[in-house]
């Protein structure tokens, strides 16, 4: 007789109390080349706790050397100057993290950054094999712009990607870094600024030789053009279609990090710390009915079936740091009892503990089930989680492994200036 997934679940689930019960998680990873990392929100401690500890253990017996973020390639580059010394400045991991000022900052400006960050420069100063720490996200136009107006100026100030970039970043100028104006005003006028993001990011492909550097110069001025250039498609596509802009998001993610893995070499293993949403196979939810791709399917797709891994995360209950709407100040939030009968709640009723599953040719049809899984962004109302917080999935087609947290807490946001996207 087949097992109910309530069953499943109590047969399967490994018990998970300290970071020593993710050794049978760490060999299920073999040898993977590409690790995704979920988390169910922006805003719980113990995702950013697990992730860190999953990511040093692969870090150290499993030669990994790449951590790439659902964040601003600009702001992560300061910390992997940080980590890897590229940078002579006095400044500790808390001013590094003072980087990321695009809403929503608490995302990577908080205090369980603060200790992976040290934990990874500590990491390189005494080993051969450095880490590097580098950003995803397509949001940055205007500074990815600025960051190759500048690098340009200091280093060729008479060549002509500079003139090519000099252009491109005068075509953006009139809308004073408002992706919205842009947004708007690009679907009504022609397509000048997407030849010259594109010329720019094609010269600076065809001169990239002459950039190259002990300190990444060519792969950061190369992604800096990259995100220039998928940005102002995405912020072109915002006023025509939301699945349009999701998949060139992902899609420019998916691009980044083939990017960083194709600059390190053949050998190099990368990690991926981006929400559910992003590293779950968007073909095991309803994201496919909506023409939607992301990053855990087209890796997938791209890279052969046994180097890529993707965990995902959830929890029952406890707090998170979100807002309340677009562009608001951070507050801590209570995550109410998940719903019943989703993928959280049968967890919780079939054993309130933390819990670690895998999935394999084993177990894998027992939880290829349509079920509710709870999805929690950085605006968050609890009043009205039961109507837009749970995306239904297979959870072990969209993931290979899954950690469960019955009771969670809030992150510890640092202050920061921050601007809205």
């Amino acid at each position: 007789m087949e097992q109910s997934l309530e069953e499943a679940a109590k047969s399967h689930a490994r018990p998970f109390r300290t970071f020593q019960d993710l050794t049978p998680l760490i060999d299920a990873l073999g040898d993977s080349k590409i690790v995704m990392l979920g988390e169910a929100t922006h805003g719980t401690s113990e995702f950013y706790s697990i992730r860190a500890e999953i990511s040093k253990r692969l870090i150290e017996e499993k030669g990994f050397s790449i951590i790439a973020v659902e964040g601003d390639w600009p702001s992560a580059q300061q910390i992997n100057r940080y980590i890897k010394a590229y940078s002579s400045q006095q400044k500790g991991p808390e001013e590094i993290l003072q980087a990321f000022t695009r809403w929503p900052t608490w995302m990577w400006a908080n205090e369980e950054m603060v200790q992976f960050i040290e934990w990874l420069k500590n990491h390189n100063n005494q080993s051969q094999l450095k880490t590097g720490f580098y950003g995803l996200d397509v949001y940055s136009l205007w500074e990815s712009m600025e960051e190759v107006l500048q690098y340009l100026t200091h280093t060729n100030p008479s060549g002509g990607d500079l003139e090519l970039a000099r252009r491109a970043f005068s075509c953006f100028e009139p809308f004073n870094r408002e992706p919205e104006n842009y947004a708007i005003s690009s679907s009504t006028f022609s397509k000048v600024c997407v030849d010259e993001v594109s010329k720019l990011l094609a010269s600076i492909r065809s001169n990239e030789e002459q950039y190259k550097d002990e300190q990444e110069s060519d792969l950061n001025l190369a992604v800096n053009a990259l995100v220039a250039k998928n940005a102002e498609d995405y912020y072109r596509a915002m006023v025509q279609s939301g699945a349009m802009s999701w998949n060139i998001r992902d899609e420019h993610m998916v691009e980044t990090a083939n990017k960083i893995l194709d600059y390190h070499g053949p050998e190099t293993k990368i990690i991926i710390w981006e929400h559910n949403t992003h590293i779950g196979d968007a073909r095991a939810t309803d994201m496919k009915n909506d023409g939607m791709v992301n990053v855990g399917q087209l890796l997938r797709e791209q890279h052969p079936q046994e180097d890529v891994f993707a965990v995902g995360f959830g929890t029952y209950s406890g707090t998170v740091i979100a807002a309340e709407s677009w562009g608001d100040r951070h507050q801590q939030i209570t995550v109410p009892p998940a719903r019943v009968n989703s993928w959280e709640e049968i967890l919780h009723r079939t054993g309130a503990f933390d819990k670690l599953f895998l999935f394999d040719e084993n177990n894998h049809e027992l939880f290829a089930r349509w079920t509710g899984h709870r999805a929690i962004g950085v605006v968050y109302n609890p009043e009205f989680e039961a109507y837009g917080n749970y995306v239904p999935t297979k959870i072990s087609e969209r993931y290979d492994a899954f950690i469960f947290i019955d009771e969670t807490k809030a992150l510890t946001p640092l202050e920061v200036e921050n601007i809205v996207p």
